[in-house]
């Protein structure tokens, strides 16, 4: 009996990680003061009636710190490209034969404080998802039958420190993009 505690308690923890996960992805494409590839990579490009990660289209770089460089390889795609940037970021790219600049102006401190805003809806967002998560293993480990009591107990207490351990993480990657975005 003791192997199912062990099965959800691994699929937990699984599950917590692709939380986090989750949670970096989102705040990786979130603006700092510098310029990021990440800003750029993911956003979803209509290319030949799919709409495809711009990072598949071309190569992405950052040459200065308020700079990214867009190295296309189908010229054709270079107007779909342009426009989902306008569009999805609100900044001017500037082409010059199959290469896209994109200069960032600096923040103002208002929208360092919008962006903080967002960055705290969505750490607690990733919180709510763990805690969820923690829920249905606790859930679960209750319902199980034949196991002593303090089986239980010790499995809920490992439970709960898989839920801090990760709940932890995303404080500390909060706390390290916050400073990002808000150090000039």
């Amino acid at each position: 009996m003791v192997k199912e505690i062990e099965d959800i308690l691994r699929e937990t923890e699984k599950d917590m990680r692709k939380s986090v996960e989750h949670f970096r992805g989102e705040i990786a494409g979130i603006r700092t003061g510098r310029a990021s590839t990440a800003l750029v990579e993911e956003l979803k490009v209509e290319y030949y009636g799919s709409r495809v990660p711009l990072k598949q289209l071309g190569n992405i770089s950052v040459p200065e710190h308020n700079q990214i460089l867009i190295q296309v390889w189908d010229n054709n795609a270079i107007p779909a490209i342009e426009k989902t940037i306008r569009e999805e970021l609100n900044l001017n790219p500037n082409t010059q034969g199959n290469t896209i600049r994109i200069n960032l102006p600096p923040l103002t401190e208002e929208r360092r404080k919008e962006l903080a805003r967002m960055l705290h809806k969505l750490a607690e967002e990733a919180r709510v998802a763990v805690r969820n998560i923690r829920r249905d293993a606790k859930e679960l480990i209750e319902e199980l039958e034949g196991i002593s009591e303090d089986e239980k107990k010790r499995a809920l207490e490992r439970l709960q420190k898989l839920t801090d351990k990760h709940i932890d993480e995303i404080n500390k990657l909060l706390e390290k993009k916050e400073e990002e975005i808000m150090t000039v």
